[in-house]
């Protein structure tokens, strides 16, 4: 790897960006692309995008060229706003999926450290936490209080970042109460679609653990698929033999 190469990783780790470097296998030449900023429309982004989304390096075939796709991914975070039951069920299952877990709640009865031992606990007003996280393209962001005076100040600031997912607890009933509130505070149609309300997969769940299941599995969900679907495949031939684990930014 070139060193000019490495350093441009660094600052991409730093500004918490996902970067893919691609190497030509054959010519030895390599260049870096952001998968989720950069132009689309090319069969090697639309790989790039795939394998940063899949969190896999592998090598590609693209237009009889063999190139390794290395992704160079920030770590994997979830803001939890309201120190409730679902949360109680939800946090042990992200940690487990590789998320580093924080929990939002200004009420400190319910924010304790009795009540989420080991876990990263914020006491600030949700809108002052979730700033001062600073949610990247790799942070889901959920509210579980079902109370607007702690859940609306985490998603008014939740909709002015780059969260992957953003979801929120309630019925549809209290979901479109929220949409009519955030409309009001001056967000459009495009910014409310971004909630996922009611929050996750619509498995009959009942109970704190069940509910908790529903939204993990809609976060995996939303982190692996294509942003605008299934990316063409078109002149793109995965190599299996050179799959590997991708590299993690914040390593």
């Amino acid at each position: 790897m070139q060193s000019e190469t490495l350093a441009q990783i660094q600052s991409d780790r730093d500004g918490k960006t996902p970067v893919v470097r691609a190497l030509d296998l054959e010519s030895g030449n390599e260049h870096l692309i952001r998968p989720f900023d950069d132009d689309p429309g090319s069969s090697l982004l639309q790989a790039a995008q795939n394998a940063a989304l899949a969190d896999k390096s592998q090598a590609v075939e693209i237009d009889g060229k063999r190139i390794f796709l290395q992704v160079f991914n920030p770590p994997l975070r979830m803001i939890v706003v309201g120190a409730v039951h679902i949360s109680q069920a939800l946090v042990p299952m992200a940690q487990i999926a590789g998320y580093d877990v924080t929990v939002v709640d200004p009420r400190r009865a319910f924010g304790s450290d009795i009540r989420f031992p080991g876990v990263t606990l914020s006491n600030d007003w949700p809108d002052v936490a979730v700033t001062a996280l600073k949610p990247d393209r790799r942070t889901a962001i959920v509210t579980l209080t079902h109370d607007p005076k702690i859940d609306d100040p985490a998603l008014n600031a939740a909709l002015t970042s780059t969260a992957f997912y953003i979801g929120s607890l309630g019925s549809r009933k209290t979901h479109a109460a929220r949409l009519a509130r955030l409309s009001k505070a001056g967000f459009d149609e495009t910014a409310q679609a971004r909630i996922d309300g009611p929050i996750g997969l619509a498995i009959g769940a009942k109970s704190p653990a069940e509910i908790a299941i529903s939204i993990m599995a809609k976060i995996t969900q939303t982190l692996r698929q294509a942003p605008t679907g299934d990316a063409p495949t078109t002149g793109v031939k995965e190599t299996a033999e050179h799959t590997t684990p991708a590299v993690s930014a914040g390593a």
